[in-house]
């Protein structure tokens, strides 16, 4: 198994992985008792029975031992698939989701996320550190148990890129984040905010890329997820994950949730040297969550060029008016 790079993209590609075995309907991995247990890298709450739980995957996508022995191979570029990959555990419930949750059950998830990424970017070889969540059938789920999973990689994935590319050049031209724009002139216009608790707020994007997309991000500006919430921050951004998740039960059982932060300042070197001068003001971090409909099937074609036959204004008005509690 090993990291190659695409060059007309510049996207790194794992393979060679194992395709993975389809888990036992009878014996959940994720269950307690049901698997020999490992390494427990985080446990919430800290006393007591636990809630969330942190550990490498079984069967991992990226190794922490050993060095990128970056090589080439005529005009390509690979090497070895260093990294992290963990499994977060939201529950010990095989019964519940994450929607379920109460909002301290999902305020200790969220802490998890936080605890777990802090860590992993006290590793300088690590550019990038993020969570993600299959939810459902249809979003190629390992596990019907709830749970998220994060890796670490020592590349920045291209969507991250672009995203950087795009809040320094704003920023740059504007001294302002493109993000905070876009929020502010969504909370103005009302038209696509679907939900806000607190300081937070769920809105579908102006161009959505797939019907009943959501973005979930805070008014105030902060690149960093990891970084500390003073007071109820996490608890109003728990309440309002918890009541965006709902809703979109009504919509499809299944999405993709992928939480984008910043990239780890410790790490100096590649295409990350030029991006460190200004990324405190002009990234802003935030959730981005894809539902998966029938229909989007077709949803989208050429890779990045995307069909989304929803408009955005009309999935969130839909959304506003459906039930967001348990």
């Amino acid at each position: 198994m090993e990291l190659r790079k695409d060059p007309i993209t510049r996207s790194w590609v794992v393979v060679g992985h194992p395709e993975r075995q389809k888990p036992r309907a009878d014996a959940c991995p994720l269950c307690p008792g049901n698997r020999i247990e490992t390494r427990s890298l985080l446990e919430l709450p800290r006393q007591g029975p636990w809630q969330v739980r942190a550990y490498p995957h079984f069967r991992p996508l990226y190794h922490v031992e050993g060095e990128t022995a970056r090589t080439a191979e005529g005009i390509y570029d690979r090497m070895a698939p260093i990294g992290a990959h963990e499994i977060i555990v939201e529950t010990p419930d095989h019964t519940r989701s994450l929607p379920s949750l109460s909002d301290e059950e999902i305020e200790r998830v969220l802490e998890a996320y936080a605890l777990r990424i802090a860590d992993l970017k006290r590793d300088g070889r690590f550019k990038y550190v993020t969570v993600y969540k299959n939810q459902g059938a249809q979003s190629g789920e390992e596990w019907t148990h709830a749970h998220s999973q994060l890796t670490a990689t020592t590349f920045v994935p291209r969507r991250i890129l672009y995203e950087l590319r795009s809040g320094r050049e704003w920023f740059r031209e504007r001294e302002r984040c493109v993000f905070c724009d876009i929020l502010r002139q969504e909370i103005r216009q009302e038209k696509r905010i679907v939900d806000s608790v607190g300081d937070f707020y769920a809105f579908c994007p102006y161009a959505g890329r797939v019907p009943y997309e959501i973005w979930i991000m805070p008014h105030t500006h902060n690149h960093q997820f990891e970084a500390p919430h003073p007071g109820e921050n996490r608890r109003h951004l728990a309440s309002l994950l918890g009541r965006t998740l709902r809703r979109l039960l009504h919509v499809s059982g299944s999405y993709h949730l992928v939480l984008h932060t910043a990239p780890n300042t410790l790490q100096t070197k590649g295409e990350l040297s030029e991006y460190w001068r200004t990324i405190d003001s002009d990234y802003h971090w935030h959730f981005e969550i894809l539902p998966i409909l029938e229909q989007q099937k077709k949803s989208y074609d050429l890779k990045e060029v995307y069909f989304n036959g929803t408009l955005p204004e009309k999935a969130a008005e839909r959304l506003r008016q459906l039930d967001s509690g348990k």
